[in-house]
């Protein structure tokens, strides 16, 4: 039996990424984003759902100064990009992950141009950052609906009342 591969094997620099998964390729590449700060169900559920789309999942993580200007609260992310980077390459259905700096991960997908881009229910097709640019070269956005109840959100209002679920 093949022993797994050890997260930190998984954390690879963008160049690293197009080079391992960019241009010519053997199987479908799937590529999906997001800060995942605090992993939960939901994006267990939905990373799994997203790599039976093809061979190989890249996830591309936002950075801290990234995840801020998406303006999801104070204190947030939870979690600093490294941990979040390396809890997610921990995820047997995830091939790799990379951090990205910009607001949207559009340059990241032009330039690996997947054949599978991924986002969640609360996204349409047409908002997909690098969508575009993936349908151009013959690709395909698919949106994967969201796990009702689960988000990073609810979680930390959850804790903020004490852990009470209603």
């Amino acid at each position: 039996m093949k022993p797994p591969v050890h997260p930190a094997d998984k954390l690879l620099p963008r160049e690293e990424v197009l080079h391992r998964f960019g241009g010519a390729r053997c199987g479908r590449i799937v590529f999906t984003n997001g800060v995942f700060d605090i992993l939960h169900r939901g994006h267990v559920e939905y990373l799994y759902a997203a790599r039976a789309l093809g061979d190989a999942l890249v996830v591309g993580i936002n950075t801290d100064a990234s995840a801020r200007r998406l303006g999801k609260g104070s204190g947030r992310p939870v979690n600093g990009e490294a941990d979040r980077a390396f809890v997610l390459a921990g995820l047997g259905c995830v091939d790799a992950v990379t951090l990205f700096g910009e607001d949207t991960p559009r340059e990241l997908v032009a330039a690996l141009l997947p054949d599978v881009l991924v986002k969640g229910g609360d996204y349409t097709v047409e908002s997909v950052a690098g969508g575009a640019e993936v349908i151009a070269a013959g690709g395909r956005v698919q949106i994967i609906p969201l796990t009702p109840g689960r988000s990073t959100s609810s979680i930390l209002q959850r804790a903020r009342r004490g852990g009470e679920d209603g």
